[in-house]
């Protein structure tokens, strides 16, 4: 079989060539004249999949390794008996893992403890259900707004978005949907803004259009006492530089960018291949990643409990260096803009999830031993 996978797939060649030839290229460039004799084509949410790219291809399936799909005409797939595929789930520790480094990184800068806060999530789902069980383990309150899910039945302590523009911080988890009865494309609109408390913080990481950037930018114009993280903007790579001046922290869309997400990522679309084909799987992630790390904070002395959790985090994540990074683009012209805003992307530092490390406490820290490993860290302490 001839696969066409995104250069950027971690792995996918090594995965893929057990299953035949592979051919790799830029997602974001991605031709149809590039696809037109592949059986399979691997992709991530930089590649639009429908008509103009698969019309006159013999393209048998189609994996994304990436939890959402919107960028996939799914109505064009099963019109015209294509398989499909994404890796729900795949980078949601990781996703939930940037929201605690950013909160972190913002009650440093602020000076206010996170535990005083109150946390509303909009979407509880993969990554937003994790973002809650993290916070639990902070001591932190959080609220659930779901629609979908509470018509499910799911759970029973959803509340309404007026509950949610009491809370101290607003973090989106939502997938980008135009249509149906809870469209999330600019949920968080000007008139939603208009109604935040002071000093909200919003923190976004689902899809950029699930807020109106330009709204947005003119909001943060005459409210200096509001914070903003986003990791996902509207226009990707082309991002609002105005924009990027006035939020607290801006990552390149990395959220879900640790290597361990990537993988996982990987391995389902391969599995989801070799299901789809009756192919025996070859090749599993695990075998490709390095050894786990090990964080000594009993050798630093170090009694401040706030101050080891944060050095325990940013260990693991630190978007305080994504957001150096990536406002770098601020001193380039702006054609040179978003080839580096891609690039940042690709060359991304290798990051593992909490769970990959392992912390050493000494005694006088033993308080921090059910925190971290309710954040995901194993935890060794001395007697």
């Amino acid at each position: 079989m001839k696969i066409v996978a995104d250069e950027n797939i971690p792995c996918v060649e090594q995965a893929f060539s057990t299953l035949g030839d592979v051919t790799l290229v830029s997602g974001r460039e991605l031709q149809a004249s590039q696809v037109r004799t592949a059986d399979i084509l691997l992709v991530r949410s930089v590649t639009r999949v429908g008509a103009g790219l698969l019309d006159g291809s013999r393209v048998r399936f189609v994996g994304s390794a990436t939890i959402g799909f919107d960028h996939v005409d799914r109505d064009y797939l099963r019109a015209h008996g294509i398989g499909f595929a994404t890796a729900p789930g795949s980078n949601a520790t990781s996703a939930a893992e940037y929201v605690i480094s950013a909160l972190l990184a913002l009650s440093e800068r602020q000076q206010f403890d996170l535990a005083d806060k109150t946390v509303g999530i909009i979407g509880c789902g993969n990554v937003g259900s994790r973002v809650r069980q993290k916070l639990a383990a902070l001591g932190v309150e959080s609220l659930v707004n779901d629609p979908p899910l509470q018509e499910q039945g799911r759970d029973r302590d959803f509340v309404g978005l007026e509950a949610i523009l009491e809370t101290d911080i607003i973090s989106l988890h939502v997938p980008l949907t135009h249509t149906g009865r809870h469209p999330t494309f600019h949920l968080v609109d000007e008139a939603l803004m208009a109604r935040f408390r002071r000093q909200t913080i919003l923190v976004n990481t689902a899809r950029g259009a699930a807020v109106d950037n330009r709204a947005l930018e003119r909001l943060l114009e005459g409210r200096p006492d509001l914070s903003v993280v986003l990791d996902v903007w509207e226009g990707e790579p082309a991002i609002d530089m105005a924009l990027l001046q006035q939020v607290d922290l801006g990552t390149p869309h990395i959220a879900g960018y640790s290597l361990d997400g990537k993988m996982r990522g990987t391995e389902m679309i391969y599995r989801a291949v070799c299901e789809h084909f009756g192919l025996p799987g070859q090749w599993q992630a695990a075998d490709e990643l390095p050894a786990s790390r090990s964080l000594d904070l009993a050798a630093t002395g170090d009694t401040d409990l706030a101050a080891c959790l944060r050095r325990a985090v940013f260990h693991s994540c630190d978007i305080r260096r994504d957001d150096q990074r990536l406002r770098e683009l601020l001193m380039l012209a702006p054609a040179e803009r978003p080839g580096y805003f891609d690039r940042l992307r690709k060359e991304y530092p290798v990051r593992r999830e909490f769970s990959e490390t392992t912390v050493r406490l000494g005694r006088r820290q033993a308080a921090l031993r059910p925190v971290l490993q309710g954040l995901g860290f194993k935890v060794i302490s001395d007697d």
